[in-house]
Protein backbone atom coordinates (compact mmCIF):
# COMPACT_ATOMS: atom_id res chain seq x y z
CA UNK A 1 0.00 0.00 0.00
CA UNK A 2 2.66 2.21 1.19
CA UNK A 3 5.57 1.54 -1.55
CA UNK A 4 2.44 2.84 -4.60
CA UNK A 5 1.79 6.20 -2.60
CA UNK A 6 3.10 9.26 -4.65
CA UNK A 7 5.17 11.53 -2.05
CA UNK A 8 5.36 14.55 -4.21
CA UNK A 9 1.70 15.55 -4.48
CA UNK A 10 1.39 19.24 -4.18
CA UNK A 11 -0.69 22.07 -4.18
CA UNK A 12 -0.14 25.86 -4.70
CA UNK A 13 -0.94 28.62 -2.05
CA UNK A 14 -3.26 30.11 -5.01
CA UNK A 15 -5.70 26.71 -5.59
CA UNK A 16 -5.07 25.89 -1.39
CA UNK A 17 -6.84 29.35 -0.75
CA UNK A 18 -9.44 29.02 -3.11
CA UNK A 19 -10.18 25.51 -1.94
CA UNK A 20 -10.49 25.76 1.80
CA UNK A 21 -13.30 28.72 2.32
CA UNK A 22 -15.53 25.94 0.56
CA UNK A 23 -14.39 23.17 1.88
CA UNK A 24 -14.52 24.62 6.01
CA UNK A 25 -17.85 25.61 5.26
CA UNK A 26 -19.20 21.77 3.45
CA UNK A 27 -17.48 20.41 6.42
CA UNK A 28 -19.14 22.42 9.05
CA UNK A 29 -22.83 22.01 7.36
CA UNK A 30 -21.85 17.70 7.52
CA UNK A 31 -20.86 18.02 11.66
CA UNK A 32 -24.53 19.70 11.94
CA UNK A 33 -26.42 17.34 10.12
CA UNK A 34 -24.66 14.34 11.84
CA UNK A 35 -26.11 15.33 15.03
CA UNK A 36 -29.14 15.83 13.85
CA UNK A 37 -29.34 12.17 12.41
CA UNK A 38 -27.05 11.24 15.64
CA UNK A 39 -24.45 9.76 13.97
CA UNK A 40 -21.11 9.17 15.79
CA UNK A 41 -18.35 9.98 13.76
CA UNK A 42 -14.56 8.51 14.94
CA UNK A 43 -11.87 10.39 12.81
CA UNK A 44 -8.34 8.60 13.74
CA UNK A 45 -5.01 9.63 12.53
CA UNK A 46 -2.17 7.62 11.90
CA UNK A 47 0.69 7.77 10.63
CA UNK A 48 4.67 8.64 11.03
CA UNK A 49 6.28 10.78 13.45
CA UNK A 50 6.58 14.53 12.29
CA UNK A 51 3.76 13.72 9.65
CA UNK A 52 1.70 16.90 11.15
CA UNK A 53 -1.16 14.66 12.82
CA UNK A 54 -1.22 17.82 15.78
CA UNK A 55 -1.26 20.39 13.11
CA UNK A 56 -3.73 18.15 10.72
CA UNK A 57 -5.98 18.15 13.19
CA UNK A 58 -5.95 21.34 14.76
CA UNK A 59 -6.69 22.52 10.99
CA UNK A 60 -9.58 20.35 10.82
CA UNK A 61 -11.55 21.29 14.19
CA UNK A 62 -11.28 24.69 13.09
CA UNK A 63 -14.03 24.19 10.54
CA UNK A 64 -16.41 22.33 13.25
CA UNK A 65 -18.46 23.64 16.04
CA UNK A 66 -16.50 22.21 19.65
CA UNK A 67 -19.47 21.78 21.52
CA UNK A 68 -19.98 18.83 19.38
CA UNK A 69 -15.89 17.01 19.24
CA UNK A 70 -13.45 15.89 21.90
CA UNK A 71 -9.63 15.33 20.83
CA UNK A 72 -8.18 11.97 22.15
CA UNK A 73 -4.20 12.38 22.51
CA UNK A 74 -3.20 8.81 23.05
CA UNK A 75 0.12 8.19 24.28
CA UNK A 76 1.70 5.82 26.63
CA UNK A 77 -0.64 3.98 29.25
CA UNK A 78 -1.35 5.43 31.96
CA UNK A 79 -1.64 3.13 35.50
CA UNK A 80 -5.32 2.98 35.50
CA UNK A 81 -5.58 2.12 31.95
CA UNK A 82 -2.14 -0.48 32.32
CA UNK A 83 -4.68 -1.91 34.34
CA UNK A 84 -7.78 -2.72 32.16
CA UNK A 85 -8.10 -4.64 29.07
CA UNK A 86 -6.05 -2.85 26.52
CA UNK A 87 -9.13 -1.79 23.96
CA UNK A 88 -11.16 -0.59 27.99
CA UNK A 89 -9.53 2.84 27.19
CA UNK A 90 -10.88 3.07 23.91
CA UNK A 91 -14.57 1.99 24.47
CA UNK A 92 -14.98 4.63 26.96
CA UNK A 93 -13.96 7.15 24.61
CA UNK A 94 -16.34 6.40 22.24
CA UNK A 95 -18.38 9.51 20.80
CA UNK A 96 -22.08 9.37 21.65
CA UNK A 97 -24.74 9.47 18.85
CA UNK A 98 -24.43 12.56 16.94
CA UNK A 99 -20.68 13.39 18.63
CA UNK A 100 -17.20 13.60 16.99
CA UNK A 101 -13.93 11.76 18.74
CA UNK A 102 -10.94 12.77 17.01
CA UNK A 103 -8.22 10.25 17.88
CA UNK A 104 -4.46 11.74 17.67
CA UNK A 105 -3.17 8.23 17.82
CA UNK A 106 -5.49 5.06 18.40
CA UNK A 107 -6.25 1.50 19.24
CA UNK A 108 -3.01 0.96 16.54
CA UNK A 109 -0.49 1.74 18.43
CA UNK A 110 -0.70 -1.83 20.19
CA UNK A 111 0.40 -3.27 16.85
CA UNK A 112 2.82 -0.17 15.84
CA UNK A 113 5.18 1.56 18.73
CA UNK A 114 4.48 -0.96 20.71
CA UNK A 115 5.49 -3.86 18.95
CA UNK A 116 8.18 -2.19 17.32
CA UNK A 117 9.41 -1.52 21.12
CA UNK A 118 8.56 -5.35 21.62
CA UNK A 119 6.09 -4.75 24.50
CA UNK A 120 3.37 -6.26 22.08
CA UNK A 121 5.06 -9.98 21.25
CA UNK A 122 4.50 -11.28 17.87
CA UNK A 123 2.84 -14.31 19.13
CA UNK A 124 0.22 -11.56 20.63
CA UNK A 125 -0.15 -9.92 17.24
CA UNK A 126 -2.45 -12.22 15.67
CA UNK A 127 -5.14 -11.36 18.66
CA UNK A 128 -4.68 -7.55 18.95
CA UNK A 129 -5.05 -7.43 15.52
CA UNK A 130 -8.66 -9.42 15.60
CA UNK A 131 -9.57 -6.96 18.91
CA UNK A 132 -9.29 -4.05 16.70
CA UNK A 133 -11.29 -5.35 13.28
CA UNK A 134 -13.97 -6.60 15.99
CA UNK A 135 -13.42 -3.02 18.00
CA UNK A 136 -13.85 -1.47 14.55
CA UNK A 137 -16.82 -3.78 13.13
CA UNK A 138 -18.88 -3.59 16.05
CA UNK A 139 -18.99 0.19 16.16
CA UNK A 140 -19.76 0.30 12.42
CA UNK A 141 -22.68 -1.91 12.37
CA UNK A 142 -24.14 0.21 15.27
CA UNK A 143 -24.17 2.97 13.11
CA UNK A 144 -20.87 4.79 13.50
CA UNK A 145 -18.83 6.30 10.96
CA UNK A 146 -14.85 5.36 11.19
CA UNK A 147 -12.89 7.50 9.17
CA UNK A 148 -8.89 6.43 9.33
CA UNK A 149 -6.30 8.72 8.24
CA UNK A 150 -2.59 7.41 7.21
CA UNK A 151 -0.18 10.18 7.37
CA UNK A 152 2.76 9.47 5.36
CA UNK A 153 6.35 11.02 4.75
CA UNK A 154 9.55 9.30 3.63
CA UNK A 155 12.74 8.79 5.95
CA UNK A 156 14.80 12.14 4.77
CA UNK A 157 11.52 14.48 5.31
CA UNK A 158 10.87 12.64 8.68
CA UNK A 159 14.43 13.12 9.93
CA UNK A 160 14.36 16.90 8.47
CA UNK A 161 11.10 17.64 10.46
CA UNK A 162 13.11 16.01 13.92
CA UNK A 163 15.95 18.06 13.18
CA UNK A 164 13.65 21.46 12.97
CA UNK A 165 11.65 21.02 16.23
CA UNK A 166 14.36 19.89 18.45
CA UNK A 167 16.35 22.98 17.73
CA UNK A 168 13.98 25.30 18.59
CA UNK A 169 13.97 24.74 22.77
CA UNK A 170 10.55 25.53 23.02
CA UNK A 171 9.49 22.40 20.37
CA UNK A 172 12.50 19.85 21.13
CA UNK A 173 10.65 18.13 23.96
CA UNK A 174 8.26 16.89 21.26
CA UNK A 175 11.33 14.49 19.34
CA UNK A 176 11.70 11.32 22.04
CA UNK A 177 14.55 9.00 21.93
CA UNK A 178 11.75 6.46 20.36
CA UNK A 179 11.26 9.03 17.38
CA UNK A 180 14.90 9.15 16.97
CA UNK A 181 15.16 5.09 16.92
CA UNK A 182 11.82 4.71 14.40
CA UNK A 183 13.86 7.39 12.25
CA UNK A 184 17.09 5.14 11.81
CA UNK A 185 15.25 1.64 11.62
CA UNK A 186 12.61 3.61 8.94
CA UNK A 187 12.00 0.90 6.84
CA UNK A 188 11.79 -1.96 9.76
CA UNK A 189 8.61 0.40 11.03
CA UNK A 190 7.37 1.08 7.86
CA UNK A 191 7.05 -2.43 7.04
CA UNK A 192 5.57 -2.68 10.69
CA UNK A 193 3.21 -0.05 9.57
CA UNK A 194 2.45 -1.82 6.10
CA UNK A 195 1.27 -4.68 7.70
CA UNK A 196 -1.08 -3.24 9.60
CA UNK A 197 -2.70 -1.14 6.91
CA UNK A 198 -3.01 -4.54 4.75
CA UNK A 199 -4.73 -6.41 7.70
CA UNK A 200 -7.29 -3.63 9.21
CA UNK A 201 -7.93 -2.29 5.69
CA UNK A 202 -11.83 -3.30 5.88
CA UNK A 203 -15.19 -1.92 3.56
CA UNK A 204 -16.55 -0.75 7.37
CA UNK A 205 -13.21 1.27 8.58
CA UNK A 206 -10.97 1.68 5.31
CA UNK A 207 -7.97 3.26 5.29
CA UNK A 208 -7.18 6.73 3.31
CA UNK A 209 -3.40 7.04 2.70
CA UNK A 210 -2.62 10.62 2.85
CA UNK A 211 0.58 12.15 1.07
CA UNK A 212 1.87 14.33 3.72
CA UNK A 213 5.23 16.15 2.54
CA UNK A 214 2.83 18.92 1.48
CA UNK A 215 1.12 20.50 4.33
CA UNK A 216 -1.32 22.44 2.14
CA UNK A 217 -2.43 19.27 -0.08
CA UNK A 218 -2.69 16.68 3.13
CA UNK A 219 -4.94 19.65 4.71
CA UNK A 220 -6.77 19.77 1.54
CA UNK A 221 -7.08 15.64 1.09
CA UNK A 222 -8.06 15.25 5.03
CA UNK A 223 -10.80 17.84 4.11
CA UNK A 224 -12.00 15.97 1.19
CA UNK A 225 -11.81 12.50 2.56
CA UNK A 226 -14.02 13.46 5.55
CA UNK A 227 -16.39 15.37 3.76
CA UNK A 228 -17.10 12.30 1.54
CA UNK A 229 -17.14 10.16 4.25
CA UNK A 230 -19.97 12.33 6.00
CA UNK A 231 -21.87 13.08 2.98
CA UNK A 232 -21.85 9.26 2.28
CA UNK A 233 -23.03 8.45 5.93
CA UNK A 234 -25.56 10.78 6.00
CA UNK A 235 -26.98 9.38 2.80
CA UNK A 236 -27.10 6.27 3.93
CA UNK A 237 -28.95 6.81 7.42
CA UNK A 238 -31.72 8.73 5.58
CA UNK A 239 -32.11 6.13 3.51
CA UNK A 240 -32.58 3.41 6.75
CA UNK A 241 -34.79 6.10 8.20
CA UNK A 242 -37.30 6.34 5.51
CA UNK A 243 -37.37 2.59 5.21
CA UNK A 244 -37.75 2.38 9.09
CA UNK A 245 -40.48 4.81 8.71
CA UNK A 246 -42.44 3.07 5.75
CA UNK A 247 -42.00 -0.37 7.53
CA UNK A 248 -43.48 1.37 10.79
CA UNK A 249 -46.64 3.07 9.13
CA UNK A 250 -47.22 -0.74 7.30
CA UNK A 251 -47.43 -2.27 10.93
CA UNK A 252 -49.78 0.84 12.29
CA UNK A 253 -51.51 0.41 9.49
CA UNK A 254 -52.09 -3.34 9.83
CA UNK A 255 -52.94 -2.38 13.49
CA UNK A 256 -55.89 -0.47 12.59
CA UNK A 257 -57.35 -2.91 10.62
CA UNK A 258 -57.42 -4.92 13.94
CA UNK A 259 -54.62 -7.68 12.83
CA UNK A 260 -52.27 -7.77 15.81
CA UNK A 261 -48.92 -7.86 15.27
CA UNK A 262 -47.15 -11.43 16.13
CA UNK A 263 -44.13 -10.27 17.75
CA UNK A 264 -42.37 -13.26 18.64
CA UNK A 265 -43.47 -15.34 15.71
CA UNK A 266 -42.11 -12.37 13.51
CA UNK A 267 -38.65 -13.13 15.39
CA UNK A 268 -38.35 -17.02 15.13
CA UNK A 269 -39.27 -16.33 11.12
CA UNK A 270 -36.32 -13.77 11.17
CA UNK A 271 -34.21 -16.02 12.33
CA UNK A 272 -35.21 -18.36 10.21
CA UNK A 273 -32.35 -21.49 9.57
CA UNK A 274 -30.44 -20.26 13.01
CA UNK A 275 -33.03 -21.22 14.99
CA UNK A 276 -32.71 -25.21 13.69
CA UNK A 277 -29.67 -25.66 15.42
CA UNK A 278 -31.17 -25.83 18.84
CA UNK A 279 -32.00 -29.79 18.92
CA UNK A 280 -31.80 -29.93 22.54
CA UNK A 281 -32.97 -27.82 25.10
CA UNK A 282 -29.59 -27.62 27.55
CA UNK A 283 -32.04 -26.17 30.17
CA UNK A 284 -33.92 -29.27 30.09
CA UNK A 285 -30.29 -31.42 31.12
CA UNK A 286 -30.76 -29.40 34.69
CA UNK A 287 -31.50 -31.51 37.95
CA UNK A 288 -33.63 -29.41 39.85
CA UNK A 289 -33.99 -31.76 42.32
CA UNK A 290 -30.88 -31.35 43.82
CA UNK A 291 -30.65 -29.67 47.04
CA UNK A 292 -28.32 -29.67 50.55
CA UNK A 293 -30.12 -30.35 53.85
CA UNK A 294 -29.23 -27.09 56.34
CA UNK A 295 -26.42 -28.56 57.96
CA UNK A 296 -25.15 -29.32 54.77
CA UNK A 297 -25.75 -25.83 53.30
CA UNK A 298 -23.97 -23.99 56.30
CA UNK A 299 -20.95 -26.45 56.36
CA UNK A 300 -20.68 -25.96 52.72
CA UNK A 301 -21.18 -22.21 52.14
CA UNK A 302 -18.06 -21.55 55.80
CA UNK A 303 -16.00 -23.84 53.94
CA UNK A 304 -15.93 -21.68 50.43
CA UNK A 305 -16.68 -18.15 51.77
CA UNK A 306 -13.40 -18.53 53.92
CA UNK A 307 -11.34 -20.05 50.99
CA UNK A 308 -12.98 -17.26 49.02
CA UNK A 309 -12.17 -14.88 51.61
CA UNK A 310 -8.47 -16.03 51.15
CA UNK A 311 -8.45 -16.08 47.46
CA UNK A 312 -9.41 -12.52 46.97
CA UNK A 313 -6.00 -11.73 48.53
CA UNK A 314 -4.04 -13.63 46.26
CA UNK A 315 -6.32 -11.60 43.47
CA UNK A 316 -5.11 -8.67 44.39
CA UNK A 317 -1.67 -9.48 44.76
CA UNK A 318 -1.16 -11.43 42.06
CA UNK A 319 -3.43 -8.69 39.61
CA UNK A 320 -5.69 -11.31 38.34
CA UNK A 321 -9.32 -9.41 37.31
CA UNK A 322 -12.25 -11.45 38.03
CA UNK A 323 -15.69 -10.89 36.22
CA UNK A 324 -18.96 -13.07 37.05
CA UNK A 325 -22.21 -12.34 35.56
CA UNK A 326 -25.73 -13.54 36.92
CA UNK A 327 -28.61 -13.87 34.57
CA UNK A 328 -31.84 -16.01 35.11
CA UNK A 329 -35.19 -16.28 36.08
CA UNK A 330 -37.24 -13.61 37.24
CA UNK A 331 -36.81 -14.73 41.53
CA UNK A 332 -34.28 -17.23 40.36
CA UNK A 333 -31.90 -16.38 43.00
CA UNK A 334 -29.26 -14.10 41.78
CA UNK A 335 -29.46 -11.20 44.50
CA UNK A 336 -29.18 -14.27 47.18
CA UNK A 337 -25.98 -15.98 45.26
CA UNK A 338 -24.49 -12.65 45.36
CA UNK A 339 -25.39 -11.97 48.75
CA UNK A 340 -23.72 -14.85 50.15
CA UNK A 341 -20.34 -14.76 47.08
CA UNK A 342 -19.69 -11.51 48.05
CA UNK A 343 -20.26 -11.87 52.30
CA UNK A 344 -16.52 -12.53 53.00
CA UNK A 345 -15.13 -10.51 50.45
CA UNK A 346 -12.88 -6.91 51.33
CA UNK A 347 -15.63 -4.31 49.79
CA UNK A 348 -12.41 -2.20 48.84
CA UNK A 349 -12.18 -5.12 46.12
CA UNK A 350 -15.51 -5.66 44.38
CA UNK A 351 -18.19 -3.95 42.48
CA UNK A 352 -21.95 -5.66 42.59
CA UNK A 353 -23.35 -3.53 38.84
CA UNK A 354 -27.09 -3.78 39.16
CA UNK A 355 -28.11 -3.65 35.20
CA UNK A 356 -31.52 -1.74 34.87
CA UNK A 357 -32.80 -0.10 31.43
CA UNK A 358 -30.54 1.97 29.72
CA UNK A 359 -30.79 5.43 30.33
CA UNK A 360 -30.86 8.16 27.84
CA UNK A 361 -26.90 8.39 28.09
CA UNK A 362 -26.45 5.06 27.53
CA UNK A 363 -28.64 4.28 24.78
CA UNK A 364 -26.66 6.98 23.26
CA UNK A 365 -23.60 4.73 22.87
CA UNK A 366 -23.27 0.76 21.70
CA UNK A 367 -25.05 -1.47 24.00
CA UNK A 368 -21.89 -2.71 25.12
CA UNK A 369 -20.27 0.70 26.17
CA UNK A 370 -21.84 0.95 29.29
CA UNK A 371 -20.70 -2.63 30.56
CA UNK A 372 -16.80 -1.89 29.12
CA UNK A 373 -16.94 0.94 31.49
CA UNK A 374 -17.34 -1.16 34.40
CA UNK A 375 -15.13 -3.47 34.04
CA UNK A 376 -12.73 -4.14 36.38
CA UNK A 377 -9.25 -3.18 36.59
CA UNK A 378 -6.52 -5.85 37.47
CA UNK A 379 -6.82 -7.35 41.09
CA UNK A 380 -10.47 -6.62 41.57
CA UNK A 381 -13.85 -8.30 41.21
CA UNK A 382 -17.00 -7.20 38.86
CA UNK A 383 -20.28 -8.71 39.67
CA UNK A 384 -22.88 -7.86 37.80
CA UNK A 385 -26.70 -8.77 38.24
CA UNK A 386 -28.03 -8.65 34.90
CA UNK A 387 -25.67 -8.28 32.35
CA UNK A 388 -24.85 -7.65 28.38
CA UNK A 389 -27.12 -10.83 27.64
CA UNK A 390 -30.38 -8.47 27.92
CA UNK A 391 -29.25 -8.15 23.99
CA UNK A 392 -30.42 -11.60 23.34
CA UNK A 393 -32.71 -11.91 25.61
CA UNK A 394 -35.12 -9.62 26.96
CA UNK A 395 -33.88 -7.08 24.14
CA UNK A 396 -34.68 -9.86 21.37
CA UNK A 397 -38.09 -10.99 22.98
CA UNK A 398 -39.90 -7.23 23.34
CA UNK A 399 -38.67 -6.07 20.13
CA UNK A 400 -36.53 -3.18 21.60
CA UNK A 401 -33.74 -4.05 18.88
CA UNK A 402 -34.10 -5.36 15.95
CA UNK A 403 -33.47 -8.91 14.44
CA UNK A 404 -30.09 -8.62 12.34
CA UNK A 405 -29.03 -6.81 15.81
CA UNK A 406 -29.48 -9.32 18.22
CA UNK A 407 -28.39 -12.22 16.34
CA UNK A 408 -25.00 -10.85 15.77
CA UNK A 409 -24.56 -9.90 19.67
CA UNK A 410 -23.65 -13.56 19.45
CA UNK A 411 -20.02 -12.87 17.97
CA UNK A 412 -19.98 -9.36 19.46
CA UNK A 413 -20.40 -10.67 22.68
CA UNK A 414 -17.78 -13.64 22.52
CA UNK A 415 -15.28 -10.74 21.15
CA UNK A 416 -15.88 -9.07 24.04
CA UNK A 417 -15.43 -11.72 26.46
CA UNK A 418 -12.04 -13.12 24.70
CA UNK A 419 -10.75 -9.49 25.22
CA UNK A 420 -11.39 -9.37 28.80
CA UNK A 421 -9.87 -13.38 28.70
CA UNK A 422 -6.46 -12.66 27.12
CA UNK A 423 -6.35 -9.36 29.03
CA UNK A 424 -5.64 -11.93 32.10
CA UNK A 425 -9.39 -11.94 33.31
CA UNK A 426 -11.54 -14.98 34.76
CA UNK A 427 -14.94 -14.74 33.32
CA UNK A 428 -17.89 -16.80 34.28
CA UNK A 429 -21.59 -15.96 33.47
CA UNK A 430 -24.41 -18.11 35.86
CA UNK A 431 -28.29 -19.32 34.80
CA UNK A 432 -30.12 -19.53 37.79
CA UNK A 433 -32.93 -22.09 36.72
CA UNK A 434 -36.04 -22.65 38.45
CA UNK A 435 -38.70 -24.51 36.84
CA UNK A 436 -42.04 -22.84 36.74
CA UNK A 437 -44.02 -23.91 39.41
CA UNK A 438 -41.18 -22.68 41.92
CA UNK A 439 -40.88 -19.40 40.42
CA UNK A 440 -45.07 -19.44 41.17
CA UNK A 441 -44.41 -20.04 44.54
CA UNK A 442 -41.54 -17.47 45.53
CA UNK A 443 -43.87 -14.76 43.48
CA UNK A 444 -46.65 -15.35 45.64
CA UNK A 445 -44.16 -15.85 48.97
CA UNK A 446 -43.04 -11.93 47.94
CA UNK A 447 -46.40 -10.68 47.28
CA UNK A 448 -47.69 -11.71 50.74
CA UNK A 449 -44.20 -10.97 52.53
CA UNK A 450 -44.11 -7.14 53.03
CA UNK A 451 -40.73 -7.32 53.13
CA UNK A 452 -40.28 -8.60 50.04
CA UNK A 453 -43.18 -6.91 48.24
CA UNK A 454 -40.47 -4.27 46.23
CA UNK A 455 -39.17 -7.27 44.47
CA UNK A 456 -42.16 -8.40 42.69
CA UNK A 457 -43.85 -6.03 40.20
CA UNK A 458 -46.63 -6.38 37.37
CA UNK A 459 -43.74 -6.63 34.79
CA UNK A 460 -42.10 -10.09 36.84
CA UNK A 461 -45.90 -11.43 36.09
CA UNK A 462 -46.08 -10.67 32.17
CA UNK A 463 -42.46 -11.67 31.81
CA UNK A 464 -44.03 -15.11 33.06
CA UNK A 465 -46.55 -15.28 30.59
CA UNK A 466 -43.44 -15.56 28.11
CA UNK A 467 -41.88 -18.34 29.75
CA UNK A 468 -41.79 -20.44 26.31
CA UNK A 469 -40.24 -17.97 24.59
CA UNK A 470 -37.24 -16.50 26.88
CA UNK A 471 -36.55 -20.59 27.47
CA UNK A 472 -35.94 -20.89 23.53
CA UNK A 473 -33.90 -17.48 23.63
CA UNK A 474 -31.81 -18.81 27.12
CA UNK A 475 -31.51 -22.16 25.14
CA UNK A 476 -29.69 -20.41 21.97
CA UNK A 477 -28.09 -17.75 24.14
CA UNK A 478 -26.13 -20.52 26.20
CA UNK A 479 -25.26 -22.54 23.36
CA UNK A 480 -23.82 -19.58 21.26
CA UNK A 481 -21.77 -18.16 23.95
CA UNK A 482 -20.86 -20.70 26.32
CA UNK A 483 -16.37 -20.51 25.66
CA UNK A 484 -13.53 -22.27 27.40
CA UNK A 485 -12.64 -18.55 28.34
CA UNK A 486 -16.06 -17.55 29.27
CA UNK A 487 -18.51 -20.61 30.36
CA UNK A 488 -21.92 -20.96 31.20
CA UNK A 489 -22.67 -22.75 34.47
CA UNK A 490 -26.42 -23.43 34.68
CA UNK A 491 -27.14 -23.41 38.55
CA UNK A 492 -30.08 -25.58 39.45
CA UNK A 493 -31.52 -23.03 41.56
CA UNK A 494 -35.31 -24.83 42.83
CA UNK A 495 -33.39 -25.09 46.65
CA UNK A 496 -31.41 -22.29 46.93
CA UNK A 497 -29.12 -24.10 49.09
CA UNK A 498 -27.90 -25.81 46.42
CA UNK A 499 -27.48 -22.67 44.44
CA UNK A 500 -25.75 -20.98 46.37
CA UNK A 501 -22.81 -23.48 47.47
CA UNK A 502 -22.58 -23.92 43.50
CA UNK A 503 -22.28 -20.64 42.56
CA UNK A 504 -19.25 -20.67 45.24
CA UNK A 505 -17.67 -23.60 44.58
CA UNK A 506 -17.73 -22.96 40.70
CA UNK A 507 -15.65 -19.33 41.77
CA UNK A 508 -13.43 -20.64 44.15
CA UNK A 509 -12.35 -23.47 41.83
CA UNK A 510 -12.14 -21.29 38.77
CA UNK A 511 -9.82 -18.79 40.61
CA UNK A 512 -7.49 -21.54 42.00
CA UNK A 513 -7.15 -22.73 39.01
CA UNK A 514 -6.47 -19.83 37.33
CA UNK A 515 -3.46 -19.52 39.97
CA UNK A 516 -2.17 -22.53 39.32
CA UNK A 517 -1.48 -21.38 35.61
CA UNK A 518 -0.03 -18.36 36.81
CA UNK A 519 2.47 -20.22 38.80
Amino acid sequence: MLEKVDLTKKISKEEYKEKMPQLEARLGRLQRECKALGIPVLIVFEGFGAAGKGLQIGRLIQSMDPRGFEVHPIKNETEEERMHPFMWRFWTKTPARGRVAIFDGSWYRRVLIDRFEKRTKNKDLPAAFHSINSFEEQLAEDGNLIIKLFLDIDKKEQKKRFDKLAKNKETAWRVSQGDRERNARYDEYAAMMEDMLFKTDTDYAPWTIIEAMDRRFATVKIYTTVIKAMADQIELVKAQNEKKAAAKAEKEAAAADGKEPDLFGEIAREAGDDMKDLQVSILSRADLSLSYTREEYREKLDKFQKKLEKLHGELYRRRIPVILGFEGWDAGGKGGAIKRLTAKMDPRGYVVNPTASPNDIEKAHHYLWRFWRAMPKDGHVAIFDRTWYGRVMVERIEGFCTAEEWKRAYKEINDMEKDLYDAGAVVIKFWMHIDKDEQERRFKERQENPEKQWKITDEDWRNREKWDQYEEAVNEMLMRTSTDYAPWVVVEGNDKYYARVKVLKTVVDAIEERLKEKE
